[in-house]
């Protein structure tokens, strides 16, 4: 009796550890955002309004995001994917569906940049929008003026893919995204071919660009730039819009003599969505949710660009966004800039990995 008694005892007590464990699981949520990519105060902001705690972690490129969510069981809720990622991955029936009904701040949501998503996210059923930008030119110009003289061509990616103006540069360092994804199209456009070109042929050509510029370039990396170019250890970044704005901005605060500037090259450039989305596996979607539903408070949103420098897609943000960053043609693209950029593409698998191999012997420079 008193052996029966005492396993029932123990069930229940297990049962209660077990129970105590799930609702404990319910107050954590698990994030996988960009690095340097919200408010400092954000998520503190988030767990004192929902009592939810928050475990936030950091990548670099969408291709480390998605290897962990095409390998399963990525333990987090919520993902920050761009958009040409963003569409494969919905095909591959990696994200749940955004419930409505428990997003009352959808109705903050850019329409015209809602209605862009739909070519990634039919019906806008699996993702909001969050920041977006461009990919051009980060430059020290006091360094690139001792290097190429008064008529650098700042404004062109002539600056990096002319082998004679990027060879004077190297003295002063050169980045590029670690991203093929993102850097190939830029060398297809500037070759006059799409920049979603799927041709064998074109794609070894841009190759071949990068290949003539690799000696001169100092590495490639989809953040490290960020601190290196506002303490001016190197001269030239190909990057985020918004991670230059953000080195500049550093570099200001340290008052380090440094002067960081952005310009997207005349001739065009990529532009990104980065948006919201919850992996059909997340443990805690209810917790994602109301992180969704958090981010779309305009007060919240236009903080968040404040920072780091990102033109966001909630339109009732936009008017708090400080009149600096709204009125920077470098953050917010001229109409006339607008018509010269282009998105990323939702690549076949066979193209991603022709351009993946590509890109592997581009950083080995064989």
């Amino acid at each position: 009796m008193f052996k029966t008694f005492g396993k029932s005892l123990l069930a229940v007590t297990l049962a209660g550890a077990v129970a105590g464990m799930a609702q404990a699981d319910d107050k954590v949520l698990h994030v996988y955002n960009w690095s340097d990519y919200i408010a400092p105060d954000t998520v503190d902001k988030f767990t004192k309004e929902t009592g939810i705690k928050v475990v936030y972690d950091v990548y670099d490129s969408n291709e480390v995001l998605e290897a962990k969510l095409l390998a399963g069981k990525s333990g987090y809720d919520i993902v920050v994917p761009s958009n040409s990622f963003l569409a494969k991955q919905i095909k591959a029936g990696v994200y749940q569906p955004l419930d409505k009904s428990k997003l009352p701040n959808w109705k903050n949501l850019n329409p015209d940049i809602m209605k862009t998503l739909e070519i990634s996210d039919p019906g806008n059923q699996y993702a909001i929008p969050y920041m977006w930008g461009t990919i051009g030119i980060g430059y020290n110009p006091d360094k690139v003026k001792a290097a190429l003289g008064d008529n650098a061509p700042v404004d062109s990616w002539d600056l990096v893919f002319k082998p004679e103006n990027i060879q004077k540069l190297k003295a002063c360092g050169v980045s590029f995204l670690d991203s093929p994804t993102e850097m190939l199209p830029a060398a297809l456009h500037y070759l006059g071919y799409k920049p979603d070109s799927q041709d064998p042929k074109e794609l070894k050509e841009a190759e071949a660009l990068f290949l003539k510029i690799r000696p001169y370039i100092s590495y490639f990396h989809s953040s490290k730039y960020i601190s290196d170019i506002a303490n001016g250890n190197i001269c030239v970044a190909i990057g985020y819009s918004g991670d230059v704005y953000q080195a500049k901005s550093r570099a200001e605060e340290a008052k380090n003599k440094v002067t960081v500037k952005y310009n997207i090259p005349k001739e065009g450039a990529g532009a990104f969505f980065d948006t919201v989305a919850i992996p059909k596996d997340a443990e805690n979607p209810e917790a994602a949710l109301k992180w969704i539903n958090f981010l779309l408070e305009p007060a919240v949103m236009s903080e968040i660009t404040n920072v780091v420098q990102f033109p966001n897609g909630n339109a009732a943000a936009t008017p708090m966004v400080s009149e600096a960053i709204r009125n920077d043609p470098g953050v917010y693209p001229t109409d006339e800039t607008m018509k010269k950029l282009y998105a990323f593409p939702d690549l076949p698998a066979k193209t991603q990995r022709l351009m993946t191999r590509s890109w592997t012997t581009i950083k080995s420079g064989k």
